[in-house]
């Protein structure tokens, strides 16, 4: 299994601190080893320095039957060994038991390793396989022999490896506390971050796009001589500056609003007595030249069209207000066969597809506004697909919100234009003339209507697909 690095920064400054003094315990472990055993090995070379060979020596010459001549042991340590050679063989080779010695049988590898230390009287290691681990002293024997003295390097490792032993416990234990430690002083150390990361994630979660946005408290953290101290006055300077913009985009959009409310109410009482002068005047039994009666069949077909802007506008203020919405159970099932009813007499050019499920589908909400939604976007259907474009009205009911499909198979939406699709005035045809009859308001309202309702509505097209997708609770709650 691959070990993956710390991702935090605590974590990974944690991580280096511990890391950088485990790499101290190593180094200073690895020097103190290194010191005691030279000087531990050092101590065997003076002892055999002091003992001159004289346990060799005493190999020099091969023992008789009186005492006298029997090997040298006096002062000896036991484990010390010698050894004579004499012309690459071993005469001779015993080692210290006590204050008795025994022979040792040295095996031919044994034999070249101590035929090849070299007579200049200093310590040299060897490894002998009868006894382990030696440290060796050669000096020249009185017969053109060789003699070597060597005492064990066991006791010198044992001790090496209880230090080792030692500082690995000790070490850990300091790594483990050092580790702990490291991990409270820099959770400590960190918490402006933390507040300063708290602080960034709150915005993110704000509804900047529309609305008066309650702006977080500032970090607290503000000690410009730090790192933290730095990016929380940062932080603080970006949240003042961000907070002033949305509040003067708050009273822009509140005035242009409230502009747009004002001037629908006012434009409505003239523009219905406009289109009723109209058609009053079409309705004059008298002769009326046809210039006129064009002008005036203009005139009230203008009027018509400007009435229903000025209701869109009236509508979209009203839901910007936060006024409630009629909340009667609405057969969704009839307000779709309706609508679509209203659409096929428009466009007979189109086919049109319907797919109901076996009961009707009930949801709570205001049927004139949701058939108006259903109405706006199959008449987007009509307007913006050519002749013969297959459109599919499908509906379906869940256990807690109902779902309401159109698809059509027409050239699709402008991939510049899908962010802002359901804008007010966002039309595909971006000229003045309007030749299609498109207000830019009617998928505005389908949105706004929806969210009204506590649903949702969403598109996606492409060439050949498009789908607007409209979900509705079902459940008798207020949205």
């Amino acid at each position: 299994m691959r070990l993956r690095p710390p991702r935090s920064l605590r974590a990974r400054l944690t991580a280096g601190l511990v890391v950088l003094l485990g790499l101290a315990c190593g180094a200073v472990g690895v020097v103190t080893v290194l010191a005691l055993r030279g000087f531990l090995i050092g101590r065997v070379d003076q002892q055999l320095t002091a003992g001159g060979g004289r346990f060799a020596a005493s190999l020099e010459h091969e023992a008789k039957p009186d005492a006298d001549n029997l090997p040298d042991t006096r002062g000896q340590a036991a484990g010390t060994f010698g050894a004579r050679l004499l012309d690459g063989r071993v005469t001779e080779a015993a080692v210290v038991e006590d204050t008795a010695q025994r022979s040792v049988a040295l095996s031919p590898a044994d034999v070249r390793t101590l035929d090849s230390v070299r007579d200049d009287r200093e310590g040299h290691s060897v490894r002998l396989s009868a006894l382990g681990c030696y440290r060796v002293v050669a000096v020249p024997g009185d017969d053109g022999d060789l003699l070597v003295t060597g005492l064990p390097l066991h006791p010198v490792e044992e001790t090496v490896h209880r230090l080792e032993a030692v500082e690995g416990t000790v070490f850990a234990a300091a790594l483990i506390s050092a580790g702990l430690a490291a991990a409270l002083w820099v959770r400590f150390s960190l918490r402006p971050l933390e507040q300063v990361a708290r602080t960034a994630a709150e915005v993110t979660r704000l509804p900047l796009a529309t609305g008066e946005i309650a702006m977080p408290h500032p970090v607290p953290y503000t000690d410009p001589d730090t790192e933290v101290g730095r990016v929380a006055t940062a932080l603080n300077r970006m949240l003042g500056h961000v907070g002033d913009a949305l509040t003067r985009r708050h009273v822009s959009e509140e005035r242009l609003r409230a502009f747009a409310a004002d001037a629908s109410h006012e434009l409505r009482t003239p523009v219905a007595t406009i289109r009723a002068h109209a058609e009053l005047a079409l309705r004059h039994p008298g002769p009326v030249p046809d210039e006129v009666r064009h002008a005036l069949g203009r005139v009230a077909a203008e009027s018509a069209r400007m009435s229903g802007l000025v209701d869109d506008l009236l509508l979209l203020a009203r839901l910007d207000a936060g006024r409630p919405l009629d909340r009667q159970p609405v057969d969704l099932t009839r307000t779709v066969l309706d609508a679509l009813d209203d659409v096929r007499a428009l466009a007979d050019g189109h086919r049109w597809e319907l797919d109901l499920p076996e009961d009707p589908v009930v949801v709570p909400g205001d049927e004139h506004r949701l058939h108006q939604v259903v109405a706006n976007l199959l008449a987007n259907a009509r307007l913006h697909t050519p002749p013969g474009t297959h459109v599919v009205v499908a509906l379906s009911a869940g256990a807690r919100q109902a779902g309401l499909s159109v698809t059509d198979d027409g050239p699709g939406i402008p991939e510049d234009l899908l962010p802002d699709i359901f804008r007010r005035f966002s039309r595909a045809d971006t000229g003045r003339s309007r030749r299609n009859g498109s207000t830019g308001l009617g998928l505005s309202i389908v949105e706004a209507v929806t969210h009204a309702h506590g649903g949702t509505v969403a598109v996606e097209s492409r060439p050949g697909h498009t789908r607007f997708r409209l979900h509705l609770p079902t459940g008798p709650g207020s949205p």
